[in-house]
């Protein structure tokens, strides 16, 4: 095989995981010709089509994604405790208050987004105003600064809002799982179709087993494209995001995304999809 073009994020869990394919360190597994590409990216590429053979997408666009790809069971990210964030720069915590206003999201076709807007169907009366998609790391300072008036944040932001006097009105994956007792699916990883998925999927598991033998050879890697965030967070980042789930989704993880995608789909969020084509 040619070289295999990939696309992760830059985030801590996924330069952790993919360190060793990326660097040449799976045995019988191909090069990799990898694009560093935001998660708004390449939920576009993957409703679109042209994208690379193996993405990292949102779980909320895998409806787009599946007549091109098949979602890969490792290497994404689902958990508990990881959930996105609305922030606010006051101490504002009725979600009434966000009715008719400004939020900036990570992505239109994001696990985040979709969650936000199964919450607020409930929990803001009338709906928000404007929302505004923004790369992540924009949201929150554009929410301190009065740019935009709630943010819903990903990511390493759960460790460090409060450096930019933010204040959280809602914990959307605690809200998801006191509501369903299910892990929250965020991202996932898909190959396309003409690949063998069996084979794609060993060589991340064999990607993430190097990572975890070796937590420290991926170091340098992971810190050169951590965007400036601290050592610590960057630990942080990957201790809560890579799991159990990230090695094999089981049966639990395959439930929660059954879930989100028909509880979505039963709110027309997302189209509708036979969720037996997930396995």
């Amino acid at each position: 095989m040619n070289k295999l073009n990939i696309a992760y994020s830059p985030c801590p869990n996924d330069t952790f995981i993919f360190h060793a394919w990326t660097k040449g360190m799976i045995p019988g597994a191909p090069e990799l010709n990898v694009s560093f590409a935001d998660i708004d990216i390449t939920n576009n590429w993957a409703a679109d089509g042209g994208g690379p053979e193996v993405m990292k997408i949102s779980y909320a666009a895998l409806p787009w994604a599946l007549q091109e790809y098949r979602l890969i069971p490792c290497g994404g990210a689902l958990g508990r405790g990881c959930g996105p964030l609305v922030l606010t720069a006051d101490e504002a915590t009725d979600p009434s208050q966000l009715t008719g206003k400004r939020v900036a999201v990570p992505s239109e076709r994001s696990t985040a987004y979709l969650l936000f807007r199964l919450w607020a169907a409930d929990n803001v009366p009338g709906g928000v105003g404007n929302i505004e998609v923004m790369p992540f790391e924009q949201i929150m300072p554009a929410v301190r600064d009065g740019k935009i008036d709630a943010g819903l944040v990903i990511h390493e932001a759960r460790f460090t809002y409060q450096e930019y006097d933010l204040h959280l009105m809602k914990d959307l994956g605690n809200w998801w799982e006191e509501d369903t007792g299910l892990p929250i699916p965020l991202g996932a990883i898909v190959a396309h179709r003409s690949l063998d998925a069996d084979q794609v999927t060993k060589w991340v598991k064999d990607s993430l087993a190097y990572a975890w033998e070796d937590p420290r050879a991926s170091e340098s890697f992971v810190m050169e494209h951590a965007q400036e965030m601290s050592y610590d967070v960057a630990q942080s980042h990957i201790q809560l995001y890579v799991n159990e789930f990230s090695m094999d989704l089981g049966e639990e993880g395959y439930r929660a995304i059954r879930e989100l995608l028909g509880r979505a789909a039963n709110e027309g969020v997302i189209p509708p999809i036979d969720l037996n084509e997930l396995k």
